[in-house]
């Protein structure tokens, strides 16, 4: 398989929050409390980098490995004092929370999770224009709502895409596009290469940590292509 296009950067969709009364006022604070994260997801992978930005030995925090429902359900009795989660359960900490770090803000510093196309490399090779013309669509659409988020909004035929392609609420929409980055097709050009090719070896490795994968190959450029992106 090949990956081709980036479909989205997660950025504010995804973050730590301290629930208040925690005593959690600094990323240090965390030492010796209970973080809520779904294991082996984009929030599991995120908060294990954050802690690594921040030189916190894992083994100092109490990880708990709980599904979305059961960290509103563990907020809200007070039974865990942050979480590395994305909405609905997101929203729900921010009441009565602090944010100490989002995904966009992890990214910076060199740890970017995302949400990739990838096609089959046999299919690309004899078909090369569906391909091509399917990331031209795409970026077309980025575009134009990166050109005017709240006109394209407005457009309720947009939104109405979006919920039957989602599954969301229509209501939710805003807030589902505004936690996540579309690159452009200047931005893909330089995202599909080292830093894609170094982001998916990061994954790996965290995947081999956690016994889903098991080996890490000593290179994955052979699988990550711009030559798709048409200007």
């Amino acid at each position: 398989v090949e990956t081709f296009l980036i479909a989205t950067q997660i950025g504010a969709a995804e973050a730590l929050v301290a629930r208040d009364g925690s005593g959690i006022k600094t990323p240090q604070d965390l030492i010796g409390k209970k973080i809520a994260v779904p294991f082996v997801s984009t929030g599991h992978y995120s908060l294990l980098a954050a802690l690594k930005h921040w030189n916190i030995d894992p083994s100092k925090v109490t990880v708990l490995n709980l599904a979305p429902p059961a960290i509103i359900a563990a907020w809200k009795r007070g039974n865990i004092d942050a979480t590395y989660v994305w909405d609905p359960a997101l929203g729900v900490a921010k009441e009565n929370g602090k944010v100490l770090i989002t995904s966009g803000e992890l990214a910076k510093f060199g740890a970017p999770t995302f949400d990739a196309w990838i096609v089959r490399k046999d299919f690309a090779e004899k078909h090369p224009e569906i391909v091509t013309a399917f990331a031209k669509v795409t970026l077309d659409a980025y575009a134009d709502y990166r050109k005017d988020p709240q006109a394209w909004l407005a457009n309720q035929g947009n939104v109405d895409k979006l919920v039957k392609l989602s599954g969301a609420k229509a209501s939710d929409i805003p807030l589902l596009l505004q936690g996540n980055v579309y690159p452009l097709a200047a931005d893909q050009v330089i995202t599909l290469g080292a830093p894609t090719t170094k982001a998916i070896t990061d994954t790996a490795a965290f995947l081999k940590e956690q016994g889903k994968v098991e080996a890490v190959l000593p290179d994955y450029a052979p699988y990550v292509s711009a030559k798709f992106i048409t200007n």
